[in-house]
């Protein structure tokens, strides 16, 4: 077990496309995020803190865990756990014990008094393992584009402000329109 340095970046890009596809992500999808650098970006931020799990010199699962407050409404300090991945063959053999260990050493390096996770509701292994673990549902986090939900809401904020000023015009025009009509009727 150990932080993901420069030396380990690669064996994690490979273990972390390989979680993606798992997931269901194309194999291209997941290849593009690395060959961007998104994952060497991410990976030395301040706030996140990568964990890699090797198992005879081979990458075999992985820790991604961030610190922020625990909610924008509080100052203190939270870690959460971004993504916890284990490869298939070695479920079941302590792997992820060992990377939530390594997380709570950095939680507790950080004086955090929190750790939260991010798991999908469909993962019901996943979920069962933290729930083993102590954690409980704090809140449901759903998510939609911003497209959908405007779609739903039924305004478009571009669409309703040009629509406004339309009718604003209109209106305007029309009293324009009684005003001179009643001035030539009274003349």
């Amino acid at each position: 077990m150990r932080r993901v340095g420069q030396d380990e970046e690669r064996s994690f890009a490979e273990l972390w496309m390989a979680s993606r596809v798992e997931a269901g992500v194309s194999p291209e999808v997941a290849s593009r995020a690395a060959s961007e650098g998104r994952i060497t970006a991410a990976l030395h931020r301040e706030d996140v803190r990568a964990y890699i799990a090797l198992s005879d010199g081979q990458a075999v699962g992985f820790a991604v865990a961030a610190t922020s407050p625990f909610s924008a409404l509080t100052e203190a300090p939270c870690v959460t756990i971004d993504q916890l991945y284990v490869a298939p063959e070695q479920r079941k053999h302590g792997v992820a014990r060992q990377l939530m260990s390594a997380v709570t050493l950095y939680a507790d390096s950080r004086g955090c008094e929190q750790i939260g996770c991010n798991v999908p509701a469909q993962h019901r292994e996943a979920n069962r393992f933290f729930a083993r673990l102590g954690f409980s549902s704090q809140v449901v986090r759903r998510i939609t584009t911003v497209s959908a939900l405007r779609r739903r809401l039924g305004t478009d904020e571009r669409h309703h402000a040009s629509l406004e000023q339309l009718l604003h015009r209109r209106r305007s025009l029309r009293a324009k329109a009684r005003a001179t009509a009643g001035s030539r009727l009274a003349g």
